[in-house]
């Protein structure tokens, strides 16, 4: 019966008509395609950056003490980081004004100076960390300090200067998808699938070592820097003449694939760590890169645990780098009024790439000048932690009161995200109250 329909669509001239019907079908449905993948990029790139060094080692930590008790919790925090993030979606696409822009209008400039000037000490902060993952890498291969630290924030600087918001996006993915060696790494230690799915079912373990690190996993899968980086980057990566509804659409998948791959690579760390150390030598205590790669090393063989723990942290600090580099001088240039486009060059936005390289200079030099870099590391996360209620509370309160009634979330979905952004401000809270217990 199609096939009569078909030969009945013809002109007057008797030539049919359906080959040119099937080819504007296909053609409508090769630019709605096209459409949705018009905004990916922002999404990935802060997801990637979400899985840091910091993060990297806490995955192992999981792993090595709880073997796979923790690949549940990874998993299920991938609809929690998605509803967060996507928050800064709306905003920037509706608005066209970055996080710290929008804290200025809708609170006035005290209450935003307060929230990026805090959020710039803990880049910084959050650059060390990134800068001591580099310097743990090129110490397993015998690079000194010095020399690797500068090195990377040659590179970041060099990068940044450049401008171009796309030529950015597209270095720091792909530094980014290094991360993705994680993968190999937990297939190359043969991990029991009976033992995972053991481990999944059963993943509460009623001890204090498993509460704390919990409250870490948890507290950490939001940081305060991703806020003001998603929701810049939309702006500046140019929606090129697409609808306010299907730039959302599109940007919403990006943040999509970006919370399931990066909570992936979370979960495929867990999985090597467990697999190995989490077996053979559980407990064990993992506080540095070079601790990780020298534990792995009797397992998966030196070559292997060099090149996929050591180029999978590069990728997790170097691009973690440059997120938290941009998002800080993002937040301070959007509420002092600042040009702060990458697209726009230095001369244009000399305070905005003033302020990216001042604070990637800052994190190097403390890198070198700090003997103590695990002590510096926990300092840095309390700070996160203590900034966290801030930025998830603004962010909450210009959704609702920033975007049109129709871009708002409602019913379910609206408490959802309110009930996700208590938790992680509950788990982050608790985990700088654990933390600095311990340094009591």
């Amino acid at each position: 019966m199609g096939s009569g329909v078909l030969e009945r669509t013809t002109t007057l001239t008797g030539v049919s008509t359906a080959p040119m019907l099937l080819s504007a079908t296909r053609t409508k449905r090769s630019l709605a395609s096209a459409a949705l993948l018009v905004m990916i990029g922002p999404g990935v790139m802060v997801m990637l950056a979400d899985t840091d060094a910091g993060s990297v080692i806490t995955a192992a930590q999981s792993g090595a003490k709880f073997r796979y008790a923790f690949v549940l919790p990874q998993l299920v925090l991938i609809p929690a980081l998605y509803l967060v993030q996507e928050m800064t979606v709306r905003l920037g696409l509706a608005t066209g004004e970055g996080h710290g822009a929008l804290i200025r209008r809708v609170f006035g400039s005290r209450w935003a100076l307060l929230s990026a000037g805090t959020l710039f000490v803990a880049c910084v902060g959050a650059l060390v960390t990134e800068f001591a993952g580099v310097a743990g890498v090129g110490a397993l291969v015998g690079i000194p300090r010095w020399a690797s630290t500068s090195a990377a924030a040659a590179a970041l600087i060099a990068l940044v200067l450049l401008g171009r918001y796309r030529r950015v996006e597209h270095v720091g993915i792909a530094v980014g998808a290094l991360e993705l060696l994680f993968i190999p790494a937990a297939i190359f230690a043969h991990p029991h699938v009976g033992v995972i799915l053991h481990d999944v079912g059963n993943p509460i373990h009623a001890t204090g070592g498993f509460a704390t690190l919990l409250a870490a996993n948890v507290g950490a899968v939001i940081m305060p820097w991703m806020v003001f980086y998603q929701q810049e980057a939309v702006i500046d990566k140019d929606r090129r003449g697409l609808g306010l509804r299907a730039a959302v659409r599109s940007a919403r998948l990006d943040t999509a694939t970006g919370s399931v791959v990066t909570q992936l690579v979370m979960v495929a760390v867990i999985i090597a760590t467990g697999a190995t150390l989490g077996l053979a030598h559980r407990g064990v205590s993992l506080n540095s890169v070079g601790a990780i790669a020298s534990a792995l090393t009797p397992f998966l063989g030196h070559d292997r645990a060099i090149v996929f723990f050591g180029l999978g942290m590069v990728g997790a600090a170097v691009v973690a780098a440059l997120v938290v580099t941009l998002a800080g001088a993002w937040g301070i240039s959007e509420v002092l009024g600042w040009r702060h486009s990458l697209n726009d060059s230095p001369a244009r936005a000399a305070g905005f790439y003033s302020l990216a390289v001042g604070g990637i200079l800052a994190g190097v030099v403390l890198v070198l000048v700090v003997p103590n870099l695990v002590n510096l590391t926990i300092n840095v996360e309390v700070l996160n932690a203590c900034l966290l209620p801030v930025i998830l509370g603004f962010l909450v309160a210009l959704e609702h009161r920033a975007l049109p009634a129709e871009l708002r979330m409602r019913g379910v979905r609206r408490w959802a995200t309110y009930s996700v952004a208590a938790v992680v401000i509950v788990f982050g809270v608790a985990t700088a109250a654990v933390v600095l217990l311990g340094l009591a």
